[in-house]
């Protein structure tokens, strides 16, 4: 199961008759393996890496630490929960160290991410402060290198 998880982590557009071939196993056998790891909640889904940079639109993506009060009986779940069903929510992880949670926030405009982290997120009563980093660039996003394998074109600077 490992291999499999491994193999569609990288590709998951990989042809069924290929992974089939490469795990040594039939393709109904792939199909189950499949199936199971969909419908114990292993896999919850399947998606494109997109170099955001190449698009031509405007994209900003915020890396806010939030410190928030655990709530009786329901600890950090309840309240991670509820901001991770925010729309503007990329991703939200609970974290060790000087904050609770990190959440990835995606936005139209630095004034989009601005609203969304003063009139949604620091509005919850459990949220005790919020500091916001904004990316500036992406090297690598979940194992795939984005950066490019063209010559740097800039000239040498000499003294």
């Amino acid at each position: 199961m490992e291999t499999l998880l491994r193999l569609l982590q990288q590709d998951c557009t990989t042809p069924r008759e290929e992974l089939a071939q490469l795990l040594n196993l039939s393709p109904d056998e792939l199909h189950t393996q499949i199936a199971t790891l969909e419908k114990e909640g292993v896999i919850r889904g399947y998606q494109a890496i997109v170099d955001k940079e190449r698009l031509d639109r405007n994209t900003v993506t915020a890396l806010i630490e939030v410190r928030i009060t655990p709530e009786r009986g329901g600890g950090f779940d309840r309240i991670a929960e509820r901001i991770a069903k925010f729309d503007q929510v990329a991703s939200c992880y609970l974290m060790s160290g000087g904050y609770d949670l990190m959440v990835v926030v995606e936005g139209g405009s630095l004034r989009e991410v601005a609203s969304f982290v003063t009139e949604k997120l620091s509005t919850l009563e459990s949220v005790i402060s919020t500091a916001t980093h904004f990316r500036l660039k992406a090297y690598k996003v979940n194992g795939a290198l984005l950066v490019s394998d063209t010559p740097d074109e800039r000239l040498p600077v000499s003294p």
